[in-house]
This record gives structure tokens, C-alpha cells and sequence, in this order.
């Protein structure tokens, strides 16, 4: 998921403002130049829910637009924070969510292009731009007059007789003030600012750098004999990307965003396995794209920001907000959890070794012990020996469109009574992009629902949800939400079929996709997934839940040619087969979330220049007990996006806390019946439709009736074991 950058002030329009004609010596007049194009941004689209026309829309289009946005902007903050009038919750809470409308379609459309459709001139303006818009978010944020106005109205709160999430806006928006720096002096407010413009402009550089040297680390292949192994679905996608980038009779391996790559899974030849393996590590570390630099600037301009506000360490200013709310309950539960699957892992690697050495003595090779590029092949032929099969076994059973209709939206229809409609005649911006209408059990229109599945050169590695357009009842605003997966490509005319990892990954993008559209709330600043990371993910992790509930893959999975219904031997395998490779699952997400934790814990002077970067890392995964070889961390610093540009800076731990939120809510379904219409509706009415109208905290209690376990995330991935092997 991504978030937006001026949550708690969406964004209003101005008029384009014409250009004055150039002067001319000539006798006679010339001709006018012709008039500037209407500013596409400047009024609401008239599409079905706002969708942005994407057919009308050109990269020339944003600077005029951001310039006029941003002025627009300026102009109604100004007439709020110099209103004579006294302040009330209405003139000055209620018409910040009222102004901004303009910058919110340009900067939603601008960065969802560039995460997903990029070009040389979308990097080149949003490297202009992103320093603005920081400026002009600091110019607010830091607006004296503005938040004296926000505090009269906070301190007066116990009677002025709110409601509940009229109380919870003014809060956080306070919250959010001051948290940006309101309370400091001009001096300080000064510095403030240059280090928040400097880490604007140092997130995007690190972005495109990493966008790059992904696209730069394909490793190209010349004798398809070196692919064995792979599917013909690969071999197939791996030629189409070559001939994508002109090399014709030559196949080149795409890297995805994570360090281990999909490919290794199955592939053959041992050498090529490295070299791609070492490919995926070397992004972004040295060359023309390198991130070291970056990662020491941006964090020692984190640590100079907290300090200005008052706080030890980043991360210390990062977590107030958050559920976890300090850095030593994040500690606790990382360790505690990486833990217990690094136990697990040592027991996994214990059986991959065996299957190596196995493997080298039918050869008549040497022996060699374990290396991070031999884990992904080797586990699957542990796997396949423990449940006797394999992945291309399964694949033919998940054919893309039959995983989305059958699986995805039939377990949304069951549980909360939505349906959808796909719709071919609306706008999108790049071709493959599907556009849904959803409605809801009684008829009525919740919202639309981009899909975009495949992965291109000009697009961001990953997964990830966001927003067109927010649900807000104040605005009478219907969600436009997007999905953004990096399936590779078929060559033409052969089937998307899936791994179960990236059947998983559209349940879980799609977890976040119903809590935009289910949103149901009055304020834009609280609605759909504005809510802190580790309560974000909440919703995502527990909708993977049904990817493997039997009824709900028993409806998918089927074979894409003949239509059959997966055997239930393969069945009954796949299920036994989920809680496999769980400690590698476990420690290679605990070891990114440690080192990002790392980071945020340092002050000034305890950050490396950009040659220390990979042994600060190193030393911080040894101190923490959470060095292991075999297994590398899930990204290294110098391509971890979701830190240094993707809003998850000291929290990228999100996802275990709030996959701790989401099996508990898993316990709490099967223990009331399961998949059922009543239970999908509780879900909907305490969580997916409540955006931040309340506290997090106080939402889940809500729903489960007291506070989070860890026992049920434990068990789902099978790391019970392990851990009662730990304490005894």
C-alpha cells in the first residue's frame, strides 16, 4: 500500500491562467499563438466516480497543473487561517477537508503513473516537483496563524460536543501539527524545512535509481539450454522480454523487487542461479544507481528531524502514531517472532542440505554446503519429496482470470455481498489495466476497481494498493481504487498461470483494495486506508486467509484448459504443503524489518558514510541475533523502497504486527462459523468500513473482543514447534 502526501488537507483547483502573446515587430500583426490546452486537473472529471481521463491526459500536463494546484491550494489555506471570524470546528477543520481538491486529482494521478507507467519526462518532473510539494506542505503544516486556530479549537474539544469522528479529525489533525514541527520557532521551522525538501528530493532519487538498476540487473541469457527447469511459460516470458528490449533469439530473466527471485525456485543450472542472485543483492550498490550515498544522507537527516522535534531517535518519532507506539515493543515483537523462525529455519536448512548432498552424489559432483541461491531450488525438492509435488503440477490450476473471478471476488461476494462488472468502455492508462464497478448487496454503487497485474520496464517492482479518488460522504466521493501486481507477461497467446505466492499476493493487495471501497466515512483525512501502516495491513494480511480456505480454493482452482477441478490429492497436498518454508518466510521478512528498525534507532553521529552502509546492516542483524547466511534479508538497504521513499521508514515491521491482528481475526472467523454472510458483515461494519474514525486499537477490540494474541500467528505459520524447541 501507498500513502498519500498531504493526508489531512486534500487539495482544491484554480482556473488555468492564459499566456500573454509574444511580441512581434512585424507591420502586420501575426497570427496569435494558439491558446495553452484547458488545464485537464483544474475541474472534476466527468467519468463515472471522477476515474481520471486518462485518454486526455499527457506528461505535459503536470507542471501547469501543479503550479496551478498549489497556488489554488495557498489561496484557501491563506482565506482559513486569516478568517476574522473566531475559529470553529466548521470554518477551519471542515474547510481544510473542503479545499485542495485540484492538487489531490493532480498528485493522485502523477504518482500513481509514476509508480506504475513511468517515463523519462514523469522522473524528470517529479524530480522537480517533489521538493516543491514538500515546501508547500511545510508552508502549511508550519502555518502559524493556521495552527493557532487548530489549537483553540483543540483545546476547547470536551465542549464543544463532537462526534465521535469529528473528534478523532480535529485530534489528528492537531496530532499532525504539531508532529510536523507547528510548535518550533521560526529558526527551527527554517531547518525543518530544508530537510524536509532535501529528503524529498533524495526519496525520488533513490526510487528511479532502484527502478533502474532493476531494469539494469536483468541477467541475459544466450542458450535457452542454461533455462532448464523453467516452465514453458517462462522460457516464453523470458524471450518476450528480450525481444521487448531488442535482443531477438536471447532470453533476459527480469529481477523482481525482493532479494530471492522467483526463478531460482526451479531453475537448473547452478552458476546462473548465482549470477542472477548476485545481481538482485548488487542493485543499487555502486554504478551509475547507486543508493549508498542516499540512505547516509536521508538517515542523518532523519535523525537531525527528530531531534529538532524533540525525540531520541526517528524511530522513536516515527512510532508515536502507530500502534506499536515505541521502538522496544517493536523490538520485543520482532525478536520474539525472529526467534522463533530462526529455529525454524535451521531446521529447514538441515533438510535442504541433506537434499544437496543427496543431489551431489547422484551427479558424482562435489559437495557443497547451503548458499542463499541454492535455498528457493533445494526447498522445492525437499518440498516436493515431503508432499510429492511441485509447482508446475499446480500452476495449470491458477489461471490469472480464474484466480481473480472464482477466487478473489467470490470470497468478497460471500462474505460481504458485493459483486462486480467489468467495464470496457472507460479510459486506463496503459494497456492490460481492467476497470471493475463494484456495487453492493442491495444494488447501490460502491466505487471502481483498477487492476493492474503485469509487470513492464517503467514499472515499480512489488505489489501495492492505492487510491484515484478517497470515499468521503463530506465530498460526496465514491473510492476509485487501484491494484498494482508484477505478474510477468505471457508470450501472446499462452495463459497467466500463478504461483501460489502470487495467488496470495492478489488476495493480499485485494485486502486493501475493500478497505478503500468499503469505506464509509464523512472525512477524507480518515477514510479507506488512511489509517497508521501497522493497522493498514491488517485488512491485507487477513484477506489472504481465503486464498487457502477450502472453499474458496476448491471454486478457483481449476484447470485452465479442461476446467477440471484440481484432484483432491493435489488438493489435500497443497493445503499440507502451506505451512512449509515458513521459517525462511519468517526470518527473511524479520532480518529487512531489524535492519530498518537499525536505522531509525541511531543519532547523528552514529550514522555511516555511504561506504559503511551494508556493514552497518550486517552488524545490526549479528546484534540482534538475526544473522544467518543462507538467508538473506527480504530487501537490502540500498533497494528498500519501502523505507526510503514508500511512507514505511521505522515501519516496515507493519506487516508482522498487523499479520498478528489478522490471524487472530482469522481465529475469531472460524470459531463463529467461518465464511459466512453475518460474520463478513461484522468484519465490514467494526474494520473495512471505519477508516481512522476511531483509534486502531480500540477498533480491533471492538471487532475481537479483547486485545491481540500471538498464539493464532504462530500456528498459521507453523512455528509452534520451533518455539517450544526454544524454551525448553
Amino acid at each position: 500500500m501507498k500513502s498519500s502526501l498531504l493526508m489531512l488537507i486534500p487539495v482544491l483547483a484554480l482556473l488555468s491562467c492564459g499566456k500573454h502573446p509574444a511580441e512581434t515587430q512585424a507591420p502586420v500583426p501575426a497570427p496569435a499563438p494558439p491558446a495553452p490546452p484547458p488545464n485537464v486537473f483544474a475541474s472534476a472529471s466527468t467519468l463515472p466516480y471522477e476515474l481520471p481521463p486518462f485518454d486526455k491526459i499527457t506528461d505535459a500536463d503536470f507542471r501547469p497543473a501543479f503550479d496551478e494546484a498549489i497556488a489554488a491550494h495557498t489561496k484557501e489555506v491563506r482565506a482559513i487561517a486569516d478568517n476574522p471570524e473566531s475559529p470553529t470546528f466548521e470554518n477551519t477543520l471542515v474547510a481544510l477537508q473542503e479545499c485542495g481538491a485540484e492538487l489531490q486529482r493532480v498528485s493522485k494521478v502523477f504518482y500513481n503513473l509514476v509508480g506504475s507507467n513511468t517515463d523519462d519526462d514523469l522522473e524528470k518532473i517529479e524530480q522537480e516537483e517533489a521538493p516543491k510539494l514538500a515546501s508547500h506542505a511545510d508552508a502549511v503544516l508550519l502555518d502559524t496563524p493556521l495552527f493557532l486556530r487548530i489549537s483553540a479549537i483543540y483545546n476547547q474539544r470536551e465542549t464543544l460536543h463532537l462526534d465521535a469522528e469529528s473528534m478523532q479529525l480535529l485530534e489528528r489533525t492537531y496530532h499532525d501539527f504539531v508532529q510536523a514541527g507547528a510548535k518550533l520557532g521560526d529558526e527551527d521551522k527554517a531547518k525543518l524545512k530544508a530537510i524536509n525538501e532535501r529528503l524529498s528530493t533524495l526519496g525520488t532519487q533513490f526510487d528511479q535509481n532502484v527502478l533502474q538498476a532493476t531494469k539494469d540487473g536483468a541477467v541475459v541469457v544466450d542458450d535457452v539450454a542454461r533455462l532448464k527447469g523453467l516452465s514453458d511459460e517462462q522460457i516464453g516470458a523470458a524471450a518476450q522480454a528480450a525481444k521487448d528490449r531488442g535482443l531477438d533469439g536471447k532470453w533476459v530473466l527480469t529481477l523482481q523487487n525482493t532479494t530471492i527471485q522467483p526463478v531460482l525456485t526451479t531453475l537448473d543450472d547452478r552458476a546462473l542461479r548465482e549470477t542472477i542472485y548476485r545481481a538482485s543483492i548488487g542493485r543499487a550498490n555502486g554504478g551509475p544507481s547507486d543508493n549508498t550515498a542516499i540512505v547516509a544522507e536521508a538517515m542523518k537527516l532523519r535523525a537531525q528531524k527528530a531531534a529538532l522535534l524533540g525525540y531520541p531517535n526517528y524511530a522513536s518519532y516515527a512510532l508515536v502514531d502507530e500502534t506499536a507506539g515505541t521502538p522496544d515493543a517493536v523490538d520485543k515483537i520482532l525478536g520474539d517472532i525472529g526467534a522463533s523462525g530462526l529455529s525454524k529455519a535451521k531446521q529447514e536448512a538441515a533438510d535442504i542440505q541433506r537434499a544437496i548432498d543427496t543431489d551431489c552424489k547422484a551427479k558424482k559432483v562435489a559437495r557443497f554446503d547451503l548458499q542463499p541461491w541454492d535455498w528457493a531450488y533445494y526447498a522445492e525438492k525437499v518440498r516436493q519429496a515431503k508432499y510429492a509435488f511441485d509447482e508446475s503440477q499446480v500452476k495449470p490450476y491458477f489461471e490469472l482470470d480464474h484466480v481473480l473471478k472464482d477466487g478473489v471476488f467470490y470470497a468478497a461476494t460471500q462474505l460481504y455481498g458485493i459483486t462486480f462488472e467489468e467495464r470496457h468502455d472507460l479510459p486506463v492508462y496503459a494497456g492490460g489495466v481492467r476497470v471493475f464497478e463494484v456495487s453492493d448487496a442491495d444494488g447501490s454503487k460502491l466505487g471502481l476497481l483498477l487492476l493492474d497485474y503485469y509487470a513492464r520496464d517503467n514499472k515499480q517492482g512489488g505489489a501495492w494498493m492505492d487510491t484515484y479518488v478517497d470515499q468521503s460522504t463530506l465530498l460526496g466521493h465514491h473510492p476509485v481504487v487501484v491494484n498494482n501486481v508484477n505478474v510477468n507477461q505471457p508470450a501472446e497467446g499462452q495463459p497467466t498461470l500463478l504461483t501460489f505466492d502470487e495467488v496470495t499476493t492478489m488476495f493480499h493487495e485485494f485486502g486493501h483494495g475493500l478497505h478503500g471501497l468499503l469505506s464509509n466515512v464523512k472525512y477524507p483525512a480518515l477514510s479507506g486506508t488512511n489509517t497508521p501502516p501497522d493497522f493498514a495491513e491488517f485488512p491485507s494480511q487477513f484477506n489472504e486467509m481465503w486464498a487457502s480456505e477450502p472453499a474458496v480454493l476448491t471454486n478457483y482452482a481449476k484447470h485452465y484448459q479442461t476446467g477440471a477441478p484440481m484432484p483432491k490429492d493435489l488438493f489435500d497436498k497443497v493445503q499440507s504443503a502451506l505451512k512449509f518454508n515458513q521459517g525462511f518466510d519468517t526470518l527473511e521478512y524479520v532480518e529487512a524489518a531489524t535492519v530498518d528498525m537499525a536505522w531509525h534507532q541511531v543519532g547523528v553521529d552514529a550514522i555511516p558514510d555511504k561506504d559503511g552502509v551494508l556493514a552497518f546492516e550486517d552488524a545490526s542483524l549479528k546484534k540482534a541475533g538475526m544473522s544467518y547466511a543462507p538467508i538473506p534479508p527480504r530487501y537490502h538497504t540500498p533497494y528498500f523502497s519501502h523505507v526510503f521513499n514508500g511512507g514505511y521508514a521505522a515501519g516496515y515491521y507493519a506487516y508482522i504486527w498487523s499479520e498478528v491482528l489478522a490471524r487472530d481475526a482469522g481465529a475469531w472467523f472460524h470459531k463463529n462459523g467461518g465464511m459466512t454472510r453475518k460474520n463478513g458483515d461484522t468484519f465490514r461494519a467494526d474494520i473495512l468500513s471505519r477508516g481512522r474514525t476511531a483509534e486502531p486499537s480500540a477498533l480491533f477490540q471492538t471487532f475481537y473482543g479483547g486485545p491481540p494474541e500471538t498464539q493464532p500467528l504462530l500456528e498459521w505459520r507453523g512455528l509452534t514447534s520451533a518455539t517450544a524447541k526454544k524454551a525448553k
